[in-house]
């Protein structure tokens, strides 16, 4: 009877704000999503959070100085202890040894960007990669993907050494437009010599036999399940600033029949330029340039399934 009650019950009469509150929901549900995707998407524009190892070097401090580690006092009246060069972190040398991969570089003590670290580069300016790849891949695809012979042709050394020295002194502030440097060959110039002075090449000493080892597969498919292997022994922004370079170049192949440059050609340019053989006899270095050349064209080519 109860069951029956409540089947003929009239219904709740419906108020004019539950009629329209279902669209005005889901119009508050959508907007809120937006916003979440828009801040996700910030957050991805964010620089990442790249661990760095200490820089520490011997150092003699003037007057009393505690360790920044343990808090305990440097006896002695030279060679108290370590500073790290690139955040000026003090600490014992015994202290060394256990003190976190937390290094923040400081631009106080970071003053170059040439021949600087990498990692320690886009930490002391809180960027994804080197501001000087960012600025020239950009200068580069804005008015020189057709230039015939773009990254084999050279420009004229002086003017490549004044755009190293724009970026030294003014970093992100240095001036790269036509207005400057009117011959693109410059700035692909200055784009290689960043990558050749790095003290740590882009694909690092440590993972350099794994790549090498990977090229001298002949199939294909293994081969770049080895190429993928390899590319995890790099340092986060080491494969970043790889991905991005790599991008680049596929880009520039998309041109080959104006520029002349293929996938190969780029490999014969860039494999020395990113690739260098860690303290290898010549003889050994000099048979592992085709390697070299093997490495990045299969990079290039395969970029959108590695990266």
């Amino acid at each position: 009877i109860a069951a029956a009650n409540r089947a003929t019950a009239p219904s709740k009469p419906t108020s004019p704000a539950s009629t329209f509150w279902h669209p005005i929901r889901s119009f508050a549900l959508s907007q809120l999503t937006s916003l979440v995707r828009r801040a996700t998407l910030r957050e991805s524009d964010l620089a990442p959070k790249y661990e760095k190892v200490h820089n520490f070097k011997v150092h003699t401090f003037r007057g009393p100085h505690w360790c920044e580690y343990c808090a305990n006092f440097m006896w002695g009246l030279i060679a108290q202890g370590v500073k790290c060069a690139d955040c000026g972190l003090n600490v014992h040398k015994q202290c060394s040894k256990v003190v976190p991969n937390d290094c923040q570089p400081d631009l106080r003590h970071v003053k170059k960007v040439y021949s600087c670290d990498l990692t320690t580069l886009v930490k002391a300016h809180n960027t994804k990669r080197p501001m000087v790849v960012d600025m020239c891949i950009q200068e580069i695809e804005a008015r020189g993907l057709q230039s015939e012979g773009l990254y084999r042709i050279s420009g004229f050394s002086e003017l490549i050494e004044d755009v190293k020295l724009a970026f030294d002194r003014d970093g992100e502030k240095a001036d790269i437009s036509s207005n400057a440097y009117e011959d693109i060959n410059i700035i692909t110039g200055a784009l290689k010599l960043y990558f050749r002075e790095l003290p740590i090449p882009l694909i690092t000493y440590d993972a350099y036999p794994r790549f090498i080892e990977a090229a001298k597969i002949t199939d294909p498919e293994k081969r770049l399940e080895a190429l993928h292997e390899a590319l995890k022994l790099l340092p986060p922004a080491h494969c970043e600033t790889l991905r991005y370079l790599m991008g680049h170049l596929k880009r520039v192949t998309q041109y080959e029949k104006e520029n002349l440059m293929t996938s190969e050609n780029l490999g014969i340019v860039f494999g020395p330029t990113l690739m260098r053989a860690p303290e290898l006899d010549a003889m050994t270095a000099l048979n592992d340039i085709r390697y070299q050349r093997l490495v990045v064209e299969s990079l290039i080519t395969n970029e959108d399934v590695l990266f």
